[in-house]
């Protein structure tokens, strides 16, 4: 036994040869469990069971993920469920576990997930078994030590009021009543979760087991996955066939990888990229501490540390900025750990024992050491991969496999049964990556360790990522880049953020933040300029958003887009593709543009995006492909690109449609000109009529710009006149010097995202993924308009949308503006006649009107139907932080509710 103080000093002074070398404290290696099913291992033994031939699904591993995916599709009425686990149930990374569930994050999906989890393990498991399912109910206490984090908090705590997640803020000395042992002197406040709690491993998933197979699930262990077989179909579509393994072969069409660390290998057995990586992961356990019994679960964030209570001791981990990747995954790792190497988990020592000072006189009794897999966003892969149909992931879960399984396995089983989840699961689809990153290795490592080291750090709203940097620059890049253009980045693509006036920040390659003995930048401008808007205030470029919006309300601005999805949709049967596909009735005469919504079964919104009618060009370009049939040219936003290419690609392969999907997104750049002044610049650029009659509102043309040829729509993202020039790319420097020489006498200026959003919120247009979700339907987000429900042209989710609006729409998007000059920027409660009704989706201020916007989804408490008179009756608050700010509700934009300046009328 050693004392963690022990370890400090003896670590502290030099550095131990790896693994452990006799330098740190020598403490067995155990979890702190009472039981594991380690002890029932039987590797090597074979089944204890036959095989069936065949399965409607196969799910591959036991552990947390597994068994729930296997007990919910068995709860949701799937026949032939078999699960498949190479070793004992647990046995890769979810038997270390330290199995903590906090109910508070920052996004309403996950605090969701996590309620599911909550409920299955503290009440559905128990009463459908009659077993203790291993929940354990202590509590949770979020450390602060600034008032950032604090404000962090706090955030969080207003949005637990909208789930009923009971949360309180504590001063240091409330906190000190409450854990007795604790040291607040660095205190800032506290967040008190009185029903966060945790799980063991083994009692969750025996139990899950248990309950799958008494509704029909086989639950086969020691069976290891040799091989999937896949086949092609008739229209070249890659399909599961079956699963090998070295007692037989069951045919299926669906597999599922919930496979942890071992996921990426199961997935080359099918062609499928699962962008994960393993890393060793560790925690300690303590030697009993007097006084520390019922004491609740502790996160510091800021030391990076938490503190598990685990009976009458505690174990102590977190999360290093220089965790130890597991290079070489060997198949044969089960129920094992690593030596736990002390030169790197030190920090999280000095952390704990600041925080519980009775540590340092404490003794180590065990460390645990296993592998977890973690991934470049550091959320989890689940969904159908778009290499393969039928095979589906439920891997990467970032050590909060536990926490997250029971919502997560739902909606998995879900999707398998359904085709699409019931709730928004867009954030952990792996149709989020395009594939030009997931087969990246120096994207993935590099963003997955930024990941990992900064998974405690405050989530603020506008940071980005330093790692996985430059993968994807559109023509405009270094031009932008030379203007001070400090740009954003979306799975891999730059795009333009805002514009620095003090000159140019690029984006340097990746240091680690210095770990692995790397050389740390100094003098980083871009890293700066994030840092400075590291607040829940308004940032200190505030001023700068500023003149680019106003600028564009006053005079012109200058959008580079060119990361936007560029897709076409040719052949014969494009029109009836495109009939089904689009809620808008598409199928105008070429030169029309179309803004549409895609829908799922459910009604709810895949996807918004401009649908444009094309001819086939004679030669065929980037502009204009060659085809037979009809032709549609679909411009969608880049960072849901993969997504939009996914869903309709699975749409036409299920209704073996006679048409292709093409991408030219690499080929073309897209530049958006928008003001007042915009018709009077381009007249100059593009040889072609701008007037409202010769070039109207949703039209486009191929025109030439500086002698270019490009296709010109006449559209607006932000709700003024302008054009949206499409380039192919060896053009668009030529053409964007030409647009802002035009425009230099007329005040143009460049502008960015940031802008786009105030802009765009302004004028009330939605943002796929923000206010408008797969969750959203159009009637709720306010986009009925868009579906052609007059016509009898029937397109996915019509019925869906009929059904609803005949019962009534249950919720409804609203805008809201406080007289106040506060930043909100989402997760706010809204409070109407003192009741919470929802909460904001998406926040920014609007500077032509001068006030806060917020849009959110409200309900009736009562339960009826939201109407437009409902919403204007009440009386509204919205509460950020824990303060509440009267708020005014809009049925119609604050700005232009008559649409007149995008048809030129100022």
């Amino acid at each position: 036994m050693a004392s963690l103080t022990r370890a400090l000093r003896r670590a502290a002074p030099w550095r131990a040869p790896r693994p452990l070398g006799g330098a740190g404290p020598t403490a067995e290696k155990s979890v702190p469990y009472r039981q594991t099913l380690k002890d029932e291992s039987a590797a090597g033994s074979g089944p204890g069971r036959p095989l069936p031939p065949t399965a409607e699904v196969v799910v591959v591993g036991g552990g947390s993920l597994g068994c729930q995916t296997a007990y919910h599709l068995a709860k949701m009425g799937a026949r032939g469920v078999a699960l498949l686990e190479r070793d004992r149930l647990t046995a890769g990374t979810t038997w270390h576990t330290a199995g903590l569930l906090w109910q508070l994050r920052p996004s309403d999906v996950e605090v969701e997930l996590l309620a599911h989890t909550r409920h299955v393990v503290s009440r559905e498991l128990p009463e459908e078994t009659g077993l203790h399912a291993g929940w354990i109910q202590n509590g949770g206490l979020f450390i602060a030590s600034s008032k950032q984090r604090l404000d962090e908090y706090k955030r969080l705590m207003s949005l637990g009021k909208v789930y009923g997640v009971e949360s309180y803020v504590l001063s240091p000395s409330d906190t000190k009543d409450l854990y007795p042992l604790m040291n607040v002197d660095d205190l800032y406040g506290t967040l008190y979760v009185p029903k966060d709690g945790t799980m063991d491993p083994a009692g969750t998933c025996s139990t899950l087991a248990r309950a799958a197979t008494a509704r029909g699930a086989a639950i086969i262990e020691n069976c290891p996955v040799t091989g999937i077989q896949v086949k092609v179909d008739d229209l070249g579509v890659k399909r599961v066939s079956a699963v090998e393994t070295p007692y037989g072969t069951i045919q299926t069409p669906c597999v599922v990888n919930c496979a942890g660390v071992w996921a990426r290998a199961l997935g080359q057995m099918a062609g499928v990229h699962v962008p994960l990586v393993a890393m060793h992961h560790a925690y300690v356990v303590t030697e009993r501490i007097e006084g520390i019994q019922n004491m609740p679960n502790v996160r510091d964030h800021d030391a990076s540390v938490y503190l598990r209570l685990q009976g009458d001791a505690l174990s102590v981990g977190g999360y290093e900025s220089n965790p130890i990747f597991w290079e070489e995954v060997s198949e044969k790792f089960a129920f094992g750990l690593f030596d736990l190497d002390w030169d790197v988990f030190m920090q999280h020592i000095e952390g704990a024992v600041n925080r519980v000072p009775v540590l340092e006189k404490t003794g180590i009794k065990s460390t645990v050491c296993g592998p977890e897999s973690f991934t470049a966003d550091h959320k989890p892969l689940m969904g159908e991969a778009p290499e393969v149909r039928g095979f589906f992931l439920g891997c990467g879960f970032n050590s909060a496999g536990m926490m997250l399984g029971g919502g997560c396995g739902r909606e998995l089983a879900h999707w398998i049964i359904h085709g699409r989840p019931e709730k928004d699961m867009y954030g952990y689809d792996i149709r989020r990556f395009p594939h030009s990153l997931t087969d990246n290795n120096r994207w993935l490592r590099e963003r997955s360790h930024e990941s990992y080291a900064k998974n405690y750090s405050v989530v603020f709203p506008y940071d980005e990522p330093l790692a996985g940097r430059n993968m994807r620059k559109d023509p405009l890049h270094e031009e932008l880049l030379q203007q001070g253009c400090v740009f954003q980045e979306r799975h891999g693509w730059e795009r333009p953020g805002w514009f620095n006036p003090k000159g140019a920040a690029p984006v340097l390659d990746y240091d680690y933040y210095g770990a692995y003995k790397r050389q740390r930048h100094s003098n980083y401008t871009y890293n700066r300029l994030l840092g400075d808007e590291y607040t829940f205030d308004f940032p200190p470029h505030h001023h700068v958003i500023k003149n680019e919006c106003l600028t564009c309300r006053n005079a012109l601005a200058l959008f580079d887009m060119s990361y936007f999805g560029k897709f076409y949709l040719v052949g014969p049967e494009a029109t009836k593709a495109a009939n089904w596909l689009f809620t808008a009735d598409v199928s105008k005469a070429p030169g029309s543009t179309v803004y549409t919504c895609m829908l799922n079964r459910r009604g709810g919104v895949e996807s918004d995006l401009t649908v444009s009618r094309i001819s086939p060009g004679n030669p065929a370009s980037p502009l204009a492909p060659a085809f037979e049939g009809d032709g549609y040219y679909l411009a969608v936003g880049g960072a849901v690109a993969q997504h939009n290419w996914s869903h309709i690609s699975t749409v036409l392969q299920d209704m073996k449609l006679q048409c292709e999907l093409l991408d030219c997104s690499e080929e073309l750049g897209m530049l958006s000109l928008q003001g007042p002044l915009s018709r009077a610049v381009l007249q100059d650029v593009l040889d072609t009529d701008l007037s409202n009659e010769a070039f109207p509102f949703s039209t486009h043309k191929l025109v030439k710009a500086a002698g270019c040829t490009v296709r010109a729509m006449r559209l607006s993202f932000v709700g003024e006149m302008g054009w949206e020039l499409h380039v192919p790319k060896a053009d668009c420097v030529r053409v964007y010097q030409a647009v802002m020489k035009a425009g230099a006498r007329h005040g143009i200026t460049n502008a960015g995202y940031r802008a786009i959003d105030s802009l765009s919120i302004e004028k009330g247009y939605r943002h796929w993924h923000a206010d408008l979700r797969s969750d959203d339907t159009p009637l709720e987000a306010g986009l009925a308009f868009t579906c052609k429900l007059k016509s009898g042209i029937p397109f996915l989710g019509r019925e869906a949308v009929e059904a609803q609006k005949a019962a009534g729409i249950p919720r409804r998007l609203v805008c809201f503006t406080t007289d106040e000059k506060v930043p909100m920027f989402g997760l706010e409660a809204v409070w109407r006649d003192g009741e919470v009704v929802g909460h904001i989706r998406r926040a920014d201020f609007g500077f032509a009107i001068d006030k806060t916007i917020a849009y959110g989804y409200i309900r009736n408490p009562a339960g009826g139907a939201v109407s437009l008179d409902f919403v204007k009756s009440g009386s509204y608050e919205l509460e950020r932080m824990g303060v509440s700010y009267p708020a005014r509700a809009h049925t119609k934009s604050p700005f232009d509710p008559d649409n007149k300046r995008v048809r030129g009328i100022y």
